[in-house]
């Protein structure tokens, strides 16, 4: 949202987005996201549209809790208008509303001001419109999407069904985690081990559409990723925002400092534990990581011998999704005890990937929990294990 809005009462701004919402014939979509200073949500993010069933018109809410979504259809009326009431008195720090006419953004500020911006759609017929918005109230849609599978960006790095649901979910993922209404000023992302980076680029997407001042580091040991990436950067029109590198986690140097989130995406074994130490070690505001593979605590496991098998370790399949648990749990100890928040959640349903585990955490002034430090050192000794983000911090 421009920075040029000047702040107005929130109430008054409120009424004006109700009524927006209200107007079921003009409504394209409305999205609630984002926390206050004053206080989060219950739920990470509400999407609402009109849809047309066989009884009529009806609006149909989507809310995500950060894990998974949940969908009601309700028609105008009585019921309508209480489960409204119970959105808008929901502290969401922004709202974008697109109508037929117009499209509105509202963001709340620190002081609890609103700042809102109205442009006008293509469809009004004024001169100076931001490009007409398509609705679609056709209820067996394909579901909603934060980044439109018609993006031009799917065209430039491929975007089959499957990738285009990881996508979402990530993104959904980020929008829950990221307290998009506390940024000010310019965004740096990290995203260190990055591959083929669709999901870097995806990231940089999303948050370049809130009208965020992003820029994006990709960091992957490889060259060939690098000049790859690059060159998909520069089609995509984003070379100047969107750089890659080649170099290990471990080694990397930002141009660009601080590094706000880090990202680590499906790096594998250990290279996910060089990702998170480096995150800690910025101080970035926000860490996601996505591990992939987990050998390295495995094969401690394995090395302890036959004397000291455990039911849980005995066989090589059960020793290695143990692992996977014991590892990810120790993760997450470990960034607490460094002074993030941390949840632990699906990142994408297992039917489309076997390594579905995402690790948000968000730097907190909150110490830790009395006790955790005891926690952690009984989890690890019990196993006779060593974790490498561990021996990183």
């Amino acid at each position: 949202m421009p920075r040029c809005c000047v702040p107005e009462p929130l109430e008054p701004a409120v009424a004006r987005l109700r009524d927006l919402v209200t107007d079921l014939d003009g409504l394209v979509r409305a999205v609630g996201s984002g926390k206050r200073r004053t206080g989060a949500p219950s739920i990470a993010r509400v999407e609402l549209r009109p849809v047309t069933l066989k009884s009529g018109l009806h609006l149909q809410l989507s809310t995500h809790d950060g894990q998974r979504p949940t969908v009601r259809n309700i028609a105008p009326g009585v019921e309508l208008n209480a489960a409204l009431e119970q959105l808008f008195d929901e502290p969401f720090g922004n709202w974008h509303v697109e109508t037929l006419t117009q499209t509105l953004q509202l963001r709340v500020t620190k002081k609890g001001e609103a700042q809102v911006h109205v442009s006008v759609t293509a469809s009004s017929g004024t001169t100076g419109t931001t490009g007409a918005i398509k609705r679609d109230t056709n209820h067996d849609r394909e579901g909603s999407h934060l980044i439109h599978p018609d993006d031009p960006l799917f065209r430039v790095i491929g975007g089959n069904a499957a990738k285009r649901r990881q996508v979402d979910a990530f993104l959904r993922a980020l929008s829950a985690t990221v307290d998009l209404n506390s940024i000010e000023g310019p965004l740096h992302v990290v995203d260190l081990g990055c591959g083929n980076a669709y999901l870097t680029f995806a990231a940089y997407c999303y948050l370049r559409g809130l009208e965020l001042d992003v820029t994006l580091t990709g960091v992957d040991i490889r060259a060939d990723q690098r000049d790859r990436n690059t060159a998909l950067a520069e089609k995509l029109g984003w070379a100047d925002r969107v750089r890659f590198v080649a170099t290990a986690i471990d080694g990397v140097a930002l141009e660009v400092e601080p590094a706000d989130i880090t990202l680590a995406l499906h790096a594998c074994d250990t290279a996910s534990d060089d990702a998170i130490a480096q995150g800690v070690r910025w101080k970035s505001r926000w860490i996601l990581a996505a591990p992939c593979c987990h050998h390295d605590i495995a094969s401690q496991l394995k090395a302890q011998g036959s004397d000291s098998n455990h039911l849980l370790t005995r066989h090589g399949i059960l020793r290695e999704r143990f692992a996977d648990v014991l590892t990810d749990s120790l993760r997450a100890a470990l960034l607490r005890l460094n002074g993030y928040s941390v949840e632990v959640v699906e990142f994408v349903d297992s039917a489309h990937t076997p390594r579905n585990l995402l690790i948000r955490a968000s730097r907190s002034d909150v110490p830790p929990d009395a006790g955790l430090s005891d926690e952690y050192r009984l989890l690890a000794q019990s196993w006779g294990v060593i974790p490498k983000l561990a021996t990183l911090l």
